[in-house]
């Protein structure tokens, strides 16, 4: 199983997963300019002295990294638009902390660009790769990180019926700053139909 969980590219209707690249790097950093500011609060910054976060290709080579030690999935979120030929990055997700044997568990992060918001882009995603971890990884718990500030991720995770297992102080190190997040986690057991199938039976038509 380890050496077969990278690439992957997963679809469902417009909507698209695949690998991060390289050559991602011009279209990604103009999505991410262009929505500095609707991300910035929950970036996450590295608390090292003179610690700084990697840059683009930096980034890339350490997801790759951790995807070829089966600890991770580097997405990004892509959407087939009229006029275009590939599919457009709307956002990024990546499935982290992969951990097997007993545990078989890991962490969903994810953003998607501003204009695409309230769309029902990020809880497909998110459905989707949650789905690849139970069904083809067999993972069993996945778990989603949040700042109690951050209204948007937080109607994604009631979207998608995962449940709050409470509050984490001064979890993660965020925008500069020890921030505290709020925990959500989904077990396999929980959707047994799929979390995409059960997302998409609920979303409004």
């Amino acid at each position: 199983m380890r050496g077969s969980i990278w690439p992957v590219t997963l679809e469902c209707g417009d909507i698209v997963l695949r690998p991060i690249r390289y050559r991602d790097r011009k279209e990604w950093m103009a999505v991410r300019s262009r929505n500095s500011d609707w991300l910035a609060p929950w970036e996450a910054s590295n608390p090292a002295p003179g610690g700084a976060l990697p840059d683009y290709r930096q980034m890339v080579r350490s997801l790759n990294a951790q995807a070829a030690q089966a600890t991770a999935l580097p997405f990004v979120i892509t959407e087939r638009t009229p006029g275009q030929r590939d599919p457009v990055i709307v956002g990024q997700l990546t499935v982290s902390s992969i951990i097997w044997g007993s545990a078989m568990m890991a962490t969903l992060g994810y953003w998607v660009d501003k204009s695409c918001a309230g769309r029902g882009i990020a809880p497909t995603a998110v459905a989707m790769a949650t789905d690849h971890c139970f069904g083809a990884l067999g993972l069993h718990r996945m778990e989603i990180n949040i700042r109690p500030e951050n209204v948007p991720s937080l109607r994604v995770v009631e979207k998608l019926g995962f449940r709050d297992e409470g509050y984490r102080p001064r979890f993660l190190h965020i925008n500069g700053e020890w921030a505290d997040h709020r925990s959500f986690a989904l077990t396999s057991e929980e959707v047994p139909e799929g979390l995409l199938a059960r997302w998409l039976s609920t979303r409004p038509a």
